[in-house]
């Protein structure tokens, strides 16, 4: 049961912080039992079907049961009292450092080896770092000074104590110590059998660590807590790669790798083997690259996820694109355009035929501009066709196609195919030769309106590349509506964003109009718990849109180069990518350092 007295105590700091007032502390100190009652059921129930076991020993904790009222916070609108504001609060009335556990920086080792995980589950303790013979580790409850010294004497170390909330200890827990568990059985079970293969559902139901016979199936289990903590990680890619003596997981998140575990070497063929069949890959073909998909779910809405496998030196590499409908559907205001820029491509799309264009190296964002542009295009009354290679994402409003190469069944085509079907808008996921180039440009001509994509720095280059493909400039100048060149760029984060100036190298660097001999104010992130200390969170687009006027219309009819495209451009009024990017850094969102990584020539 709950102590009434550190209950009490705990809402006298957050009454002294401004965080409750006397007329909720009455509420919670009268209603305390009946909050326990319903959180002790509640969180015994997600356990059992968590863990796959009847047995679950939870016992609930003070913040807990005041964070269950979730009452508003006087005077700051709609914030309310989470466990993470109270276990703050409650840290720095103690002196003890708050800290939201990063996973991506937490030791796999020294988590799953310092304590039992039955133990760390009882006691929520969990270490953090260590620094020779002191030995970092969280609680989620600082006033139990006996715990503290058991771990001591436990360890042989001396602790220095953290505090973090009891779910985030709790989730990295049962995230580490389960997926070390699923290992441990694996490793053991795969030195003398082989992986089971007989399942080849279309659809995978994520509840691998809940399943009845999980405890056999370790690999199983251990793929569920993989897709799992990268989905909550907001990963674009997992990686999973054969090295020598091990395997190595590592996550994409932000544009960014990083390494999250290091498996044993005789698990890999069996977690690959696993993945390849929940893909509807040929498990036994081993010498070629193959791809698959798998459809999933997490949390409340599908999730796909492009499955990718190679050979290499050590075995098959494994690479899984992550696609969330919540990042490649979005609406158009969403993308990132400021107020001209995205007037202008809503204008691009208002035509009912014509040739848009959107470029950028792979990795740039392209296919949620084009995937966000056919939602917004969609509706009862328009037919929307794409051409894929591959389809990113199955959407049921949009017929989709997936080319084949191997069977003959190119862009070109698929390009054919398409335009007997009573398109009104075809989507070709990449223009790369002659024929599908004059397919395009003869859909755009022909009543449709036509979007694809092309790999060039910028606009301007856009349109020459498409003279380089053999395309007649006349037919070009046309059928073009609009090209958009995109990239994207790092957000601050916005719980550590700091300001900070521009050193006048960095302003001549930039190239900033007016810029000299001024102090200008900008911001970056200083690292915190929730953005892992990298000090960005997120990422927005940068984006060259370029319309097709006369005069640019005119300098296409005469194969002006792309130096001359662009300096018309500029002339009336288009942003360049720096010069967008320059925008986003003198609004806060962003640092001088991506500006030049992400716009650098």
């Amino acid at each position: 049961m709950i102590s009434l007295a550190h209950l009490g105590r705990i809402c006298d700091i957050l009454v002294g912080d401004g965080l409750m007032h006397e007329g909720q502390v009455r509420d919670a100190m009268v209603r305390h039992a009946v909050q326990e009652k319903r959180i002790l059921i509640e969180k015994r129930s997600q356990l059992r079907k968590l863990l796959g076991r009847q047995r679950v020993i939870y016992e609930v904790g003070e913040i807990e049961v005041i964070a269950s009222f979730d009452f508003p916070i006087p005077g700051r609108g709609d914030q309310r009292l989470t466990e993470a504001t109270i276990t703050e609060a409650v840290a720095r009335h103690l002196g003890l450092p708050y800290v939201v556990p990063d996973p991506l920086q937490l030791d796999y080792r020294l988590v799953t080896e310092t304590f039992q995980g039955a133990f760390a589950e009882r006691h929520l303790v969990m270490p953090i770092r260590r620094a020779g013979k002191t030995l970092t580790v969280a609680v989620a409850n600082p006033f139990d000074t006996q715990l503290v010294e058991n771990l001591e004497r436990f360890t042989g170390s001396r602790i220095e104590v953290v505090v973090a909330s009891k779910a985030d200890i709790l989730r990295t827990i049962l995230e580490y110590h389960g997926f070390k568990k699923s290992m441990d059985v694996a490793a053991e079970q795969f030195r003398t059998e082989l992986v089971d293969i007989a399942n080849l559902e279309q659809f995978w139901k994520m509840t691998g660590a809940g399943e009845p016979d999980a405890e056999a199936r370790p690999v199983v289990q251990a793929v569920w807590f993989l897709f799992n903590y990268a989905f909550e990680q907001r990963a674009s890619d997992i990686h999973i790669e054969p090295k020598r003596e091990f395997s190595l997981v590592r996550l994409r998140i932000d544009g960014v790798l990083h390494k999250v575990h290091m498996l044993p070497k005789v698990v890999h063929p069996a977690i690959v083997s696993r993945i390849k069949t929940l893909a509807r890959m040929d498990i036994a073909e081993k010498r070629r690259p193959q791809d698959g998909r798998i459809k999933t779910e997490h949390g409340e809405r599908e999730v796909e996820l492009r499955v990718s496998s190679t050979p290499t030196v050590f075995g098959e590499k494994v690479v899984i694109r992550i696609f969330d409908p919540e990042v490649l559907l979005q609406d158009v205001e969403s993308l990132g355009f400021f107020p001209r820029e995205q007037e202008l491509f809503e204008s691009f799309l208002s035509h009912t035929t014509g040739l848009i264009l959107v470029s950028g190296p792979t990795g740039s964002g392209k296919t949620t501009t084009l995937y966000s542009s056919l939602q917004y295009l969609s509706s009862p009354t328009v037919n929307v066709c794409t051409i894929e290679d591959p389809i990113e994402m199955v959407h049921e409003e949009f017929n989709q196609m997936a080319v084949q190469p191997k069977i003959g069944f190119d862009f070109a085509h698929a390009l054919r195919t398409v335009l007997r079907q009573d398109p009104d808008v075809v989507m070709v996921g990449e223009i790369r030769d002659n024929e599908t180039a004059e397919l395009a440009i003869q859909a755009a001509l022909t009543g449709h309106l036509v979007l694809s994509t092309l790999h060039t720095n910028d606009a301007a280059t856009a349109v020459t590349r498409l003279l380089d493909l053999g395309v007649m400039p006349f037919l070009i100048s046309s059928v073009l509506v609009g090209v958009v060149a995109q990239r994207l760029m790092r957000t601050n984060c916005v719980h550590c964003r700091m300001d900070t100036f521009l050193s006048q190298e960095q302003v001549q660097a930039l190239a900033i109009p007016g810029g000299d001999g001024r102090r200008l104010r900008v911001r970056y992130g200083a690292g915190c718990a929730r953005c892992r200390g990298t000090g960005y969170k997120g990422r927005t687009g940068v984006f060259e849109v370029m319309p097709i006027n006369e005069k640019i219309r005119q300098l296409v009819h005469d194969r002006a180069t792309a130096r001359e495209i662009k300096r018309e451009a500029m002339s009336e009024g288009m942003l360049t990518l720096r010069e967008y990017a320059i925008k986003r850094l003198a609004q806060g969102v962003t640092t001088y350092e991506e500006v030049v990584r992400v716009t650098s020539e």
